[in-house]
């Protein structure tokens, strides 16, 4: 069996297991009652969102969490994927000498955003104040995500080695210690645009599945097994759940989906080196969070708006765009994106 159909096999592995295991998770939260309330929502400056609080009234007492579950399966397996391979004789090559400490930032990285993440979740649950530390304000919620974001950078920069990006057409641009801060934005920014587009039923899994599929490519193409092997994993699990996931949802990932897929996507994209083409691979985040963004300047600086509501999906829908309209859409657009960003990459 080739390295191709390997990566093939542990891909459907994670799909099964996945859907074994989500209807009985889906229950659970059910009986928990991890369910999405409905609330009045605010936005950062407090005041009201409208727009947001009427597409979202129909998917309150849906459950929260899936993210939960994929986090599992894919830590589990790839924890017991890796050794079988090297016992079964399989050669397990890496770009990086250090394998052990790649596997260990793959792992720190989604389940330290992951539990970041849970909390953020069991917080709403719970409806605690969003005041001081433990209330997790936007303010604090950023703080930890920077903390956590200049760890991993940090070990990548020195176990790894890892100092440059790859620009095309221009090639390898060495940072030098420039490359830790380069990454812990790179990492919050993607953590932050991932929660952000994760309003839409299967807009944020979707277009993560086709940006994975780049991803999953790039990888291959350099022979890097553990990242392919986390990879494929990601995938199946993540296509399980966006059966779920779809209009109209049966489950939603949740931040501790969102938080740690975002931030490990990032984490991806700098252990390949191709942070530039992960911009375009992952474009519908980047289009997600700088309509954010943009949106917050504006309301702060100009005391009005650009948009009629941020994220850009939002703004969709308010023009009277259909939900899966919108997806479907960014789907597409998400794979021709995708092509166009693993072409870059490999110039």
């Amino acid at each position: 069996m080739g390295p191709f159909a390997t990566a093939l096999g542990i891909l459907m592995l994670a799909f099964v297991v996945t859907s074994i295991l989500i209807i009985p998770f889906v229950n659970l939260l059910y009986r928990l009652k991890f369910l999405r309330a409905h609330q009045i929502t605010t936005d950062a400056f407090g005041k009201l969102t409208p727009i947001f609080d009427k597409f979202h009234r129909s998917k309150a007492g849906v459950p929260v969490g899936g993210g939960l579950l994929v986090i599992f399966v894919v830590s589990v397996l790839f924890a017991i994927t890796i050794p079988i391979l090297s016992y079964s004789g399989r050669d397990i090559t890496s770009v990086y000498r250090n394998l052990n400490a790649e596997m260990y930032i793959i792992f720190f990285t989604m389940i330290s955003f992951g539990l970041l993440g849970l909390y953020d979740d069991i917080k709403k649950f719970f409806r605690f104040k969003p005041v001081g530390f433990f209330g997790l304000t936007l303010k604090f919620k950023l703080i930890l995500q920077i903390i956590l974001a200049s760890i991993i950078s940090i070990l990548l920069y020195k176990t790894l080695g890892i100092n440059f990006i790859h620009v095309p057409f221009i090639g390898i641009i060495p940072l030098g210690a420039l490359f830790v801060p380069f990454a812990t934005i790179t990492i919050v920014s993607f953590s932050n645009a991932v929660n952000i587009t994760d309003g839409l039923d299967g807009l944020a899994s979707g277009s993560l599945m086709i940006s994975l599929f780049g991803l999953w490519f790039l990888s291959a193409a350099i022979l890097d097994v553990p990242l392919t092997v986390f990879l494929a994993l990601w995938l199946g699990s993540l296509i399980s759940f966006l059966y779920f996931n779809v209009f109209p949802a049966r489950i939603f990932m949740g931040d501790v989906g969102s938080l740690a897929f975002g931030a490990t996507l990032a984490v991806v994209g700098l252990l390949l080196g191709k942070v530039v083409a992960l911009v375009i691979i992952g474009f519908i985040f980047v289009l997600e969070i700088s309509s954010s963004l943009l949106q917050l300047v504006s309301k702060k600086w100009r005391k009005k708006k650009i948009f009629p509501a941020a994220p850009i999906h939002l703004t969709l829908q308010a023009y009277g765009w259909e939900e899966p309209k919108i997806v479907q859409r960014a789907w597409l657009l998400q794979i021709m994106l995708t092509i166009f960003g693993v072409w870059l990459a490999v110039l």
